[in-house]
């Protein structure tokens, strides 16, 4: 049985998500790649495992293999909580992003997190294909969020609630451009 929900509510994230790229993307965690794909610029996707269309498949996403400063968005789409090392990616994200560049994050709350992929667990390629790694976690609260792009440099400049207000898309910039 195909996952219209879970389908249909990606789009739903990618047409909140898409209007706020700009310049050249990473999309880090980027499971199937449907933003690149639908990104009308120059985009890369990046994932830690291989979904089908994943432009580059990295052993660490704390370890990219970009020059410093090399991208003008950075995107997590429903995709912070399963990335155990968040701190680190989150750091390295920060290398990677111009100076005036943004990272885009969207998640769900743990425990709508948790309830949802009880729920679908029988179409969940997370759980059925890949399976839960040690430190991913179900959901973020928004506040863990905004702890997360501060404790890696960034400054939070718009917080927004989509999907019935149970999703928040976070946009942030570097904390030393938004200061200075």
């Amino acid at each position: 049985m195909k996952d219209k929900i879970g389908r249909a509510l990606m789009q739903w994230r990618l047409r909140v998500v898409l209007p706020n790229i700009s310049g050249k993307l990473l999309d880090i965690g980027c499971g199937t790649n449907e933003l690149v794909c639908q990104y009308k610029g120059e985009g890369l996707g990046v994932d830690v495992f291989q979904w089908g269309d994943v432009d580059l498949v990295v052993e660490d996403s704390a370890n990219l293999p970009f020059e410093n400063k090399a991208f003008d968005t950075i995107t997590i789409v429903a995709a912070l909580n399963h990335i155990p090392k968040r701190r680190a990616v989150l750091k390295e994200a920060h290398r990677v992003l111009s100076d005036q560049g943004k990272i885009i994050v969207t998640m769900i709350p743990p425990l709508v997190s948790r309830i949802w992929h009880f729920l679908r667990e029988p179409w969940d390629a997370d759980q059925n294909e890949r399976g839960m790694k040690l430190g991913e976690v179900y959901g973020l609260s928004t506040a863990t969020v905004r702890d997360l792009l501060d404790d890696a440099g960034f400054s939070v400049i718009k917080e927004k609630r989509f999907m019935m207000g149970v999703n928040c898309l976070t946009i942030a910039r570097k904390s030393s451009i938004v200061d200075g």
